[in-house]
């Protein structure tokens, strides 16, 4: 097994950009980094249509919480409202906010307030889907605040089972056990630690769930600052971390275990090269995942070949999905 250290200088060339001319010019009139748009020439067949796209907001969502209301109930209420809500056909508990009335806000309903749902994004709901967390699995969720996905997993397995949520800061997860306990969820032990220190602890996990920091590149519909926020020596040190925690991930799963990695981030360098470690390094194996409407994963980019199986990893962008860009890939360990 290669180290971390010698995999990041055999990949480091991937940290060194040479903008073109054409990626200067549309970073200039969209106002991205250069490097950035150099890197969406290279994995988009039509760049320039996720730039624009980058300058709108996306549509609100949320997700019915079906811990506390039948799906069907919500809606009635909402519309009741003011609101109007769009089914997602492929999230079982997904609804676009086609309409929002002047008050009260998304955020401030009585509904809201009683845990009927959580405000979150497309693609942020497909992680925990992805995963399928049952009543039998002990699963650990390794980065949980703000507790979108820790409650969405305890939906999913009915409050039965386990799951471990981690979070080390005392602020994050202050917000954390806010969003369980307003949800209902009754099946989640909250630990406030670096997940590091589990990996002494002697426990074992037959599901994880890894929505690694990043860098947010995904998000940029949202937050216009990412456009110039993440240097490319910050990215780097995103990546570093990333390949520590799939690495963490790997000893605390059981054999035959399932490991799901996402990140709101497009970036390569913090999604493919990641796996593409746990691949070749940890022996792990891509799961093909179906039902959703995905672009596949990047086998190439900067002159670098990667493992052929992340073509089975999934992509989403604002342009082609309309959602948030996201990363989402199933592994299993072997």
């Amino acid at each position: 097994m290669q180290s971390i250290n010698d995999y990041v200088k055999k990949y480091d060339r991937v940290f060194v950009y040479s903008p073109t001319a054409q990626a200067k010019l549309l970073a200039k009139k969209y106002g991205f980094l250069d490097y950035m748009v150099q890197r969406y020439l290279e994995i988009m067949d039509n760049p320039e249509n996720f730039l624009m796209s980058c300058s709108y907001p996306l549509k609100k969502s949320i997700r019915c919480n079906n811990l506390k209301i039948n799906c069907n109930e919500l809606v009635n209420r909402m519309n009741e409202k003011g609101f109007s809500l769009s089914k997602i056909d492929w999230l079982s508990h997904g609804y676009l906010v086609t309409k929002l009335p002047a008050r009260p806000s998304l955020g401030s309903t009585l509904e809201y307030m009683m845990g009927y749902y959580y405000i979150q994004g497309i693609a942020s709901m497909i992680p925990a889907y992805v995963l399928n967390p049952t009543a039998r699995d002990t699963v650990l969720d390794m980065a949980a605040s703000p507790g979108g996905k820790t409650s969405q997993m305890a939906g999913l397995m009915e409050n039965r089972g386990v799951i471990l949520a981690v979070e080390k800061k005392k602020e994050r997860i202050r917000k954390l056990q806010s969003n369980l306990n307003r949800l209902g969820v009754l099946n989640t032990i909250l630990v406030r630690t670096d997940v590091r220190n589990i990996k002494g602890t002697g426990l074992s996990f037959s599901k994880i769930l890894l929505d690694a920091p990043c860098s947010g590149e995904g998000l940029i519909p949202e937050d216009q600052t990412r456009k110039t926020k993440t240097s490319i020596d910050k990215l780097k040190s995103f990546y570093i971390n990333q390949l520590e925690l799939i690495k963490i991930a790997w000893n605390l799963l059981d054999d035959n275990g399932t490991l799901v990695y996402s990140t709101c981030s497009i970036a390569p360098e913090e999604n493919e090269l990641v796996v593409n470690y746990a691949l070749d390094e940890l022996n792990m194996s891509v799961e093909k995942v179906i039902g959703f409407p995905a672009d596949p994963g990047v086998t190439e980019f900067m002159g670098v070949e990667l493992n052929q199986d992340l073509k089975f990893c999934m992509r989403f962008y604002p342009h082609k999905q309309g959602t948030e860009g996201f990363f989402i890939c199933r592994l299993r360990k072997n």
